[in-house]
């Protein structure tokens, strides 16, 4: 894959530097490409400012979403072409930025050649003054392979990033874990969640494991929970501020999925604020909002039908190898309560039984070897949230620690595993719990047995606060084969416990590798997966 062009070498391919001057502060604009207009004078002031970078999303064989933000009214351009040269380049005059989406905007870009790389190249123009134009930023990606499955895919996988007050520190080299991904060169990224941590606030500086400073960068919508919604956008807006994942941003797609800190700390409407005094909104619903809101303005993902355009569960194909199934474990679940009823209802819901229809048939359509579900929370992890008025224990996750037949959310997945039980080579990727393991379920060790065996690995923090281990339930017959996990509870970066997944689809055996590694791309654990059927 060509190597991603150095900004001034773009710069000066798109005309900017070619065609401008700097003078005194201001920029000379005018003549480009043999033009008789006069030149004008333009205060660097006046031009729009590309605030948070570029971002791709949702990238199939023929798609793919480009994101950006600007710092003020101004309309998008994006050009792009197969060639870094932009010799035959297409241009598309995209929508305009403004306060209703805190000035992002994204152009969903179709009709793209499969297994090729696209380069692209985004500014923004003043929309009273066309000659009045922000710098140009560049970045290329790869589209899916074509549906001869002859080129190999990779993808990325983690989540909880800027979690637990652990901001971007640039004495440590800012978020090395985007860096380690990019080095890698993957197809795609997928985030699992908590991309920002609105419950959380950043301070300058905090003590460390072993007596060590970590300093964060500190923007005024960090330094509190977030509670209104220039404060949630603030935390999104706090992430791009990182070099690294700027420079990771231009060159990988994500796919992105949320969970509670996009919000507040393990929500659902149970979630009673009313004895934390950190925030004067104590309507849980009325948050969720604003970041919901907040999380669909700034995450580069195509948006769903229009009847439903906050949806954010979806799948993706990534040719003959593989499909990726993006769930969501956050809006559709019943209130976190002991998590023991006996019949699946409302109560009881996790996916709720819209998006769990949905899944299983997207499984059964499903003609990829590869079925990957991408679920921002684990199976069989015990994941508490305190204990209800009569001390006993509640639960943020599916497990309710019960160790016997499906109950609670329990029931939910047992229906879900039970009807995809005939298809093959199924695996779930998730985060959540802030350490890496591999988990094997085996319906020959459960108390649910009506599901074939399968894979669960668990990958993450990015950059947050690291803990570990987690207890499994034995309801769906899961085996630690492997995790890694901190001595110290909450280890910040320094201590090197972060980690992504890396899943390798060998093109011809068809065999797939999943690899967990830390931020600074080593290998932790390594497992090849034949696949079925083939």
């Amino acid at each position: 894959m060509t190597s991603i062009l150095s900004r001034r070498r773009f710069l000066s391919q798109s005309g900017i530097l070619a065609g401008g001057a700097a003078l005194n502060g201001s920029l000379l604009l005018g003549g480009c490409g043999g033009s008789a207009a006069p030149a004008v004078i333009v205060n660097e002031a006046e031009r729009p400012k590309l605030l948070s970078g570029i971002q791709f999303g949702d990238v199939t064989a023929d798609k793919a979403v480009i994101w950006s933000r600007s710092d003020r009214t101004a309309q998008m351009i994006v050009e792009y072409d197969t060639s870094e040269r932009f010799a035959n380049a297409s241009r598309i005059v995209g929508p305009y930025a403004g306060e209703a989406t805190d000035f992002t905007t994204r152009v969903d870009l179709t009709g793209l050649p499969a297994g090729q790389t696209v380069f692209v190249r985004v500014r923004y123009v003043d929309p009273d003054n066309g000659r009045i134009e922000s710098e140009t930023l560049a970045g290329q990606f790869r589209t899916m392979p074509a549906a001869d499955g002859k080129r190999p895919v990779r993808f990325h996988w983690s989540g909880d990033n800027a979690g637990q007050g652990w901001g971007i520190n640039t004495e440590f080299g800012g978020v090395k874990i985007y860096e380690a991904m990019r080095k890698r060169d993957p197809d795609f990224f997928i985030h699992n969640g908590d991309t920002v941590y609105a419950d959380g606030p950043i301070l300058a500086e905090v003590k460390a494991e072993n007596g060590q400073l970590w300093k964060s960068l500190v923007t005024e919508e960090v330094s509190k929970v977030a509670e209104t919604l220039k404060e949630y956008r603030g935390r999104h807006a706090y992430n791009t501020l990182d070099l690294n994942f700027r420079k990771f941003a231009a060159q990988v797609p994500q796919i992105w999925q949320w969970d509670d800190h996009e919000v507040t700390n393990n929500y659902s409407g149970a979630k009673n604020l009313a004895a934390d005094a950190r925030y004067t909104e104590k309507n849980v619903a009325t948050l969720a909002a604003r970041g919901r809101r907040a999380f669909l303005e700034y995450a580069p993902m195509r948006y769903y039908k229009q009847s439903e355009p906050q949806r954010i569960y979806r799948s993706l194909s990534y040719g003959p190898l593989l499909d990726v199934f993006v769930l969501d474990m956050r809006s559709y679940r019943g209130p976190n309560s002991t998590n023991l009823q006996t019949v699946e209802d409302a109560s009881s819901a996790f996916l709720g039984t819209a998006q769990v229809d949905w899944l299983i048939a997207e499984l059964a359509a499903s003609t990829a070897t590869w079925k990957v579900i991408a679920a921002d929370m684990p199976i069989g992890l015990q994941v508490g949230d305190g204990k209800d008025a009569l001390g006993v224990a509640m639960w943020e996750a599916i497990a309710n620690g019960n160790d016997g037949p499906a109950s609670g959310r329990e029931l939910e997945m047992a229906r879900l595993l039970k009807s995809i039980k005939a298809i093959r080579n199924v695996v779930w990727i998730t985060t959540d719990v802030h350490y890496c393991a591999a988990h094997y379920y085996d319906p020959a060790k459960a108390h649910f047995t009506d599901f074939a065996p399968f894979w669960e690995f668990v990958a993450g923090p990015m950059n947050a606060g690291s803990f570990g281990p987690g207890k499994l339930d034995k309801t769906f017959g899961p085996t630690e084969v492997f995790s890694k996990w901190p001595v110290v509870q909450n280890s910040s970066p320094f201590a090197g416990f972060q980690f992504f997944g890396e899943v390798n689809i060998d093109p011809q055996t068809k065999a797939m590798t999943v690899e967990l590694l830390d931020l600074n791309g080593v290998s932790q654990f390594s497992k090849t997966l034949p696949a079925a059927g083939v």
